[in-house]
C-alpha cells in the first residue's frame, strides 16, 4: 500500500514559534494547533497584542508561484472590498521560509458558520460571491490549474485501485461504478460551454465565517480555475425543493453583482460526484500522516468503502436526473 510519508515530523512547537518570531514578533510562548489536515494551522500568541493565525503549507502540494498566486488574489480582492482574510504583508512578501517550511501569517478573525436554511445569509453570501467572481473573471490565474475529470476523478479512482484500499470484494463493484461516473461526467462537462474563472474553490460552510451580519472568506487554498458554480453547489443541501430554493437566494444576491450562465447548473452533480471521489482517494493519499487516522477513524474500513460505493449509486442516478432550475 503505497501512500506518502508524513511531511510534518520537523515541525514542533519550537520551530512554529521561532517561525513567527523570525518576521520579527515577540512571542508569548502560546500555542494552539487549529483544525486543519493538508496544512499546518495555528494560534500564536503576541506580546501586547492579538494573537496571529500561522499557516505552513504542506510541502511540495503547490510550487511557491501557485502559493503567491493564491496570495495575490486574496489582495486583489481586499482591494476590492470583498471580504476574504488575506495574508499579511511582511517586508514586501506574503510568503515566507523557515526550516524547509513555507508558511504565512495572518490576522484572527472571529465569527461562526452561516445558517444554510436561513435564506437571508444566503442571499449575503450570494452577493459576495457575485463580488468574489468579478475580480475572478478580471484575469486568469497563471499556474493554478482548472477543475478537471483526471484530477478529480481518472486519477483518484488509479490510485485508490493500484494501492489496495478497497477490500477485494468491493473492488469490481467500485471500479465498474466508478468507470461508470467517469464516462458520464465526461460527457456532461464536454457538453457545457462555460468560462473558466478564478475561484475560491471549496467554498463551503467551515470557510465562510459570519460575524456582525454579514459573511467573509477564509482559506483560499484550493482556489483553482473553473466554472462558477463551483463556488455554489457546496451551499446547498436538503431535497429538492430545499436545494432550489437555497439556489434561487443565493443566485438572487449573486445577480445584483455578476452575471450567471444558468447551463452550469448541469455540472452540478458532476462537481459534487468528482468530490467524493476525490476526498476518498485524498484520506488515502495522506494516511500516513498521524492526523488523519487520529481524525478519520472511519475511514478504510470496510463500512467506509461499503458506504463509499452506495454514495457513489445515488450519485449515478442523481446524474441521471433533471438539472436544478428556477423557472
Amino acid at each position: 500500500m503505497s501512500t506518502q510519508p508524513h511531511p510534518y515530523q520537523a515541525l514542533t512547537p519550537d520551530v512554529v514559534l521561532d517561525a513567527v518570531e523570525s518576521l520579527g514578533f515577540l512571542s508569548d510562548a502560546r500555542i494552539l494547533a487549529l483544525n486543519s489536515y493538508e496544512n499546518r494551522v495555528y494560534q500564536v500568541g503576541i506580546e501586547g497584542k492579538a494573537p496571529l493565525i500561522a499557516k505552513f503549507y504542506r510541502p511540495e502540494r503547490w510550487s511557491r508561484q501557485q502559493i503567491v498566486e493564491e496570495h495575490n488574489f486574496a489582495h486583489e480582492l481586499v482591494d476590492l472590498e470583498v471580504p476574504v482574510v488575506p495574508p499579511m504583508l511582511m517586508e514586501g512578501k506574503t510568503l515566507h521560509h523557515y526550516q524547509g517550511f513555507d508558511f504565512a501569517v495572518y490576522e484572527r478573525k472571529g465569527g461562526h458558520a452561516p445558517e444554510l436554511d436561513n435564506l437571508d445569509h444566503l442571499l449575503v453570501i450570494g452577493r459576495l460571491l457575485g463580488r468574489l467572481h468579478n475580480c475572478g473573471r478580471a484575469k486568469p490565474f497563471a499556474a493554478r490549474p482548472n477543475f478537471n475529470l483526471d484530477e478529480f476523478a481518472r486519477i483518484p479512482q488509479q490510485f485508490l485501485l493500484a494501492n489496495d484500499f478497497i477490500p477485494p470484494h468491493l473492488t469490481v463493484a467500485y471500479q465498474t461504478l466508478s468507470d461508470d461516473l467517469i464516462k458520464a461526467t465526461q460527457g456532461i462537462w464536454q457538453s457545457v460551454t462555460t468560462d473558466a474563472i478564478r475561484l475560491h474553490g471549496d467554498c463551503h460552510p467551515g470557510n465562510i465565517l459570519w460575524r456582525d451580519d454579514s459573511a467573509f472568506f477564509v482559506d483560499l487554498d484550493d482556489a483553482r480555475s473553473g466554472p462558477a458554480v463551483q463556488d455554489l453547489w457546496m451551499l446547498l443541501n436538503g431535497d429538492r425543493a430545499s436545494q432550489t430554493a437555497q439556489l434561487s437566494e443565493i443566485l438572487e444576491g449573486y445577480q445584483q453583482f455578476s452575471s450567471f450562465n444558468f447551463v452550469e447548473l448541469n455540472l452540478i452533480e458532476t462537481l459534487r460526484t468528482w468530490r467524493i471521489m476525490h476526498y476518498a482517494a485524498w484520506l488515502a493519499r495522506r494516511w500516513q500522516d498521524p492526523a488523519f487516522p487520529h481524525s478519520f477513524p472511519w475511514f478504510n474500513t470496510e463500512r467506509f468503502w461499503a458506504e463509499h460505493i452506495l454514495e457513489l449509486r445515488e450519485q449515478l442516478a442523481a446524474i441521471a436526473e433533471p438539472p436544478l432550475a428556477l423557472f
